[in-house]
């Protein structure tokens, strides 16, 4: 009798939110859409693709479904490392970029997929209201995550 092995399935859907080192707006609209695509490569060259990526001038949320072999940091550091490489290749204004050291990172069920995308989506609309910091703490409290204002913010 031939044995089958089972099959392994996951879906894991992660909303990542982090921001430029000390929180400073140099994500101009023109490197923004450049930014996203990068971001998405990255995203597929390491099986976790993005389903959408937005931004403000400082900072970004991705939306992507991470796979089931990787550690949410590897992937994170992979993205955050190679794209703050890309970005000081874009002009001497970005030759000192780094984005903060920490990110917040959230599970998003199936049933509320749509609404999270419309969220990433609406970033420069919602942001007209709400600072990043205001945001980020609100995502922290909602998801029950204790956290100390002196080591989030960098």
């Amino acid at each position: 009798m031939e044995r089958i092995m089972g099959q392994s399935l996951a879906k894991n859907l992660i909303h990542l939110i982090y921001s430029t080192k000390d929180r400073r707006a140099v994500l101009d609209e023109p490197v923004r859409e450049e930014l996203h695509r990068y971001a998405a490569g990255i995203l597929a060259n390491v099986d976790s693709p993005a389903l959408v990526i937005g931004s403000v001038a400082d900072h970004i949320h991705i939306l992507f479904n991470l796979h089931r072999t990787k550690a949410l940091a590897d992937v994170v550091m992979e993205l955050k490392r190679g794209s703050s490489k890309w970005l000081k290749t874009k002009g001497e204004r970005f030759a000192d970029f780094a984005w903060q050291n920490g990110y917040g990172a959230f599970s998003v069920s199936q049933s509320s997929l749509e609404q999270v995308r419309n969220y990433i989506l609406a970033q420069s609309e919602h942001h007209k209201h709400t600072g990043f910091q205001e945001e980020l703490r609100a995502f922290l409290c909602r998801y029950e995550i204790a956290f100390d204002e002196q080591y989030v913010w960098d």
